[in-house]
């Protein structure tokens, strides 16, 4: 089992198959992802493979396939597949904003997809626009309500609190989760290289939502070993259930069970790292061995928490570069 030295195990991979995104989130890339005039050079298939056949080797029991947008990998079909055939992978998930969501479901889930986050900041078709720069709420809605059809239990919907954007609508969206059988999650927005004027003007704490959630009824939920940094809760007159997860609040880290691995192949022992470690020469060798050992030796370099308190969001300069 892959250990820190803080004692910390590792069950969960998130990696990244994509840095591109085609939304353009106020929080994230205002502006639209910006590329150079050269072609990235994302990891390939094969490459993919490896380094979930080493997470796997080391006790990596959950795979989140993440972007930017990782739709737009035309492969995602292929690369889902792959990794649940992995042994020792008991869970494929893959976070998306949904866009095209409708129309390649299907695939995903005969792909073997086991669960399925989906980003969704407003239930208002016009705030929902305003956020994210596209009008598609009706779309994501639409691929939530097919997945279902399909059987996919496991749904997540994330929405970024934002004081001026959606704080409003904290009501609307718990009123949602009375007929909908998904796990609806409060993300506190979080500082990084190139949002700082935004985060001061829009962030909100998660603690008031708990505390309002804790006044209404709702009773918190005990985590799994391989589950993502969400306190979540429960009540008996909704189908759904809320998480909020809290960056900033005391001893966030202290369970952190991921690592991350970038479109490029870097390991980010933190999401908020000043550096990743470049890791994809072992891939393009296929030596899944000599890729375990070098995750086993680098392990031990991961800090105590992140620096978000003090302001520090690592190399991180927007979302998109690592998926969350």
């Amino acid at each position: 089992m892959l250990q820190d030295s803080f004692g910390r195990r590792f069950y969960y991979l998130r990696l990244s198959v994509t840095d591109v995104c085609n939304f353009r989130c106020n929080y994230c890339l205002p502006d639209g992802f910006q590329c150079d005039k050269s072609t990235p050079d994302f990891l390939s298939l094969k490459e993919i493979g490896v380094f979930a056949k080493a997470f796997a080797v080391l006790g990596t029991e959950k795979i989140r396939l993440t972007g930017g947008e990782p739709a737009l990998r035309r492969e995602l079909p292929d690369i889902i597949a792959q990794c649940k055939q992995i042994e020792g992978i008991k869970k494929v998930a893959v976070t998306t904003n949904g866009y095209n969501l409708p129309s390649v479901i299907s695939s995903w889930h005969d792909a073997g997809l086991d669960a399925l986050n989906v980003s969704i900041d407003s239930l208002n078709p016009a705030n929902f626009k305003k956020i994210t720069g596209h009008d598609r709420l009706h779309k994501v809605l639409a691929g939530i309500e097919r997945a279902q059809s399909l059987g996919i239990r496991s749904i997540k919907v994330n929405a970024v609190l934002l004081k001026n954007d959606n704080a409003t609508e904290i009501d609307q969206f718990i009123d949602w989760l009375k007929n909908q059988p998904v796990t609806l999650r409060f993300i506190e927005l979080m500082q990084t290289g190139d949002n700082e004027v935004f985060f001061k003007e829009q962030h909100v704490n998660g603690a008031s939502i708990i505390a309002k959630l804790l006044k209404q009824g709702w009773q918190p939920i005990i985590k799994t070993h391989d589950a993502g940094p969400a306190e979540e809760f429960w009540h008996p007159d909704y189908q759904g259930r809320i998480g909020v997860i809290r960056p900033y609040s005391k001893d966030f880290c202290k369970s952190c069970n991921r690592l991350r691995i970038s479109a490029l192949g870097k390991l980010h022992l933190c999401l908020f790292a000043n550096e990743g470690i470049d890791l994809r020469e072992y891939a393009q060798t296929g030596d899944v061995e000599q890729l375990a050992m070098a995750i086993t030796r680098l392990i031990t370099g991961k800090t105590p928490s992140h620096l978000l308190h003090q302001g520090h969001s690592g190399m991180i300069q927007h979302l998109s570069m690592l998926g969350g």
